[in-house]
């Protein structure tokens, strides 16, 4: 994005109330929004909670001088865009705040001008890095960053280039076509058809001419052959979503194709060859099915050795910050519409809302919120009632708000004292604590268990560890 595109503010670090007064009025002026602060602990405080689009410090603070905030940023892994502005300039000085990862380094009195460019030029780097990071990061349309996505990828690259059958497993929303999608397109069929058919949708009466065709007379309006849906893939792909719920005496025919590769039309005296990769997706739990005798072990097994499993988006971590703006990019431009500015409370409200209806209901709340949005700005009044009432509540739920707006289900928090509700850094800091404690301070599995890049987690331990 470039910056009249980028919805997240820049941070002006600066103890000199009049210079910071100018250096924000100065950006502003150039269509950027800013937030300020007079230290470089508050600057680490704001950090833990608010994303920002860069940061400019002065070397020059109370307490923390801004060379220490720049080291400690990039020891905790950030990648934060940083400028480093002095009246005290010395080359030494600067060869340091470069060595150290500063972006860029300028001195006073400030020249705006040169103040403009430089931050232009920083973020037009980072915006050049996002966009080869998230060509990086998507697997033919499907966003996903985070470890439990690339393994995914990774896993469903490798199985492509079989011809064996394929279970995907998922909750409602989790985009279990379009990972069938991708599989189709990774694999040697990719040239041949892929067709999508929901069991659940066809009536149970017409599935099995549906799925094998039929010969002419094979029933009442049966006025002429018919081919099905294996014939229609031939050579390429079949997506059966929802296999859960294909009446069991077809599961039997089902399983006899994919073991002979051939289909007999209903109706028909022969055997008809067919060359067909399945592809399997279901958001049941195929284990009670078979138990309630509902679905057939042996095609269960069948198609569950070679299975991948799309995590909620609960799981993914960081992952919804990526999708939000993927989403906001890809509707703004289906629309015609050009995004500027997205509101904090809009923000908060996306990346907190639990989204039991997965990638799917984050999709329809971002599409929505694109649809009525004016003048460029996404607004929180334009989300769906039911993410603003969420982020209205305030009462303790089944969930905790932590690192980077994630979240992560399953914390019942205490109740607050009636005179004073914990503050989400608080919140953070106890949560953070009580999981290091639980891992016995194994950094690397804290970060598992958050969900989280351990990079992420770096950046509070400062303030966790104090």
């Amino acid at each position: 994005m470039t910056h009249q595109e980028h919805p997240l503010p820049l941070l002006v670090v600066e103890d000199d109330p009049a210079i910071r007064e100018l250096l924000e009025e100065e950006l502003n002026d150039a269509g950027y929004q800013t937030l300020g602060v007079p230290s470089a602990e508050e600057a680490i405080a704001l950090l833990s909670h608010t994303p920002v689009a860069m940061m400019i410090t002065d070397v020059r603070l109370p307490g923390m001088t801004g060379i220490q905030l720049l080291q400690q940023l990039r020891q905790s892994g950030s990648e934060l865009g940083i400028i480093v502005i002095t009246a005290f300039g010395t080359i030494d000085q600067a060869v340091e705040a470069l060595k150290l990862g500063a972006d860029d380094f300028l001195t006073k009195p400030l020249d705006l001008d040169a103040i403009r460019e430089a931050v232009f030029r920083v973020l037009e780097r980072q915006r050049l890095s996002l966009s080869h990071d998230t060509e990086l990061s998507h697997f033919h349309g499907i966003v996903g960053k985070s470890n439990v996505m690339q393994s995914l990828f990774h896993d469903a690259s490798r199985l492509a280039k079989s011809n064996a059958p394929i279970l995907i497993l998922g909750e409602s929303g989790t985009g279990k076509e379009l990972l069938a999608r991708a599989i189709h397109q990774e694999s040697p069929r990719h040239d041949a058809p892929f067709i999508a058919v929901n069991c659940a949708s066809i009536p149970a009466d017409l599935m099995e001419s549906e799925f094998f065709g039929h010969v002419k007379g094979a029933f009442t309006g049966a006025n002429e052959a018919r081919k099905g849906l294996f014939h229609t893939a031939q050579g390429g792909s079949l997506f059966l979503d929802e296999i859960g719920e294909m009446p069991i005496n077809l599961q039997a025919k089902l399983l006899r194709a994919l073991q002979e590769k051939t289909v007999r039309p209903v109706g028909g005296e022969r055997e008809e060859p067919v060359d067909v990769r399945i592809i399997a997706a279901t958001h049941r739990n195929l284990d009670k099915e078979i138990e309630q005798e509902s679905f057939r072990s042996d095609l269960f097994y069948r198609l569950e050795t070679f299975s991948l499993r799309i995590p909620p988006l609960r799981e993914r971590g960081t992952d919804i910050e990526h999708l939000i703006f993927a989403l906001i990019d890809k509707h703004s431009e289906a629309q015609n519409k050009q995004i500027e500015q997205i509101e904090p409370d809009a923000l908060n409200s996306l990346l907190n809302y639990t989204y039991p209806g997965n990638v799917r209901e984050l999709e329809n709340a971002v599409m929505r919120a694109v649809t009525l949005s004016e003048d460029g700005i996404l607004q929180h009044q334009d989300l769906p009632e039911r993410l603003r009432e969420h982020a209205s509540q305030e009462t303790s739920v089944e969930i905790t708000p932590t690192l980077s707006g994630e979240i992560l289900p399953g914390t019942q928090l205490p109740a607050p004292s009636p005179t004073r509700w914990p503050s989400l850094e608080e919140v953070e800091k106890r949560y953070i604590r009580k999981v290091l404690e639980a891992t016995g301070g194994n950094k690397r599995r804290t970060a598992e268990l958050l969900g989280i890049a351990r990079r992420t987690l770096y950046r509070r331990l400062e303030d966790t560890e104090e």
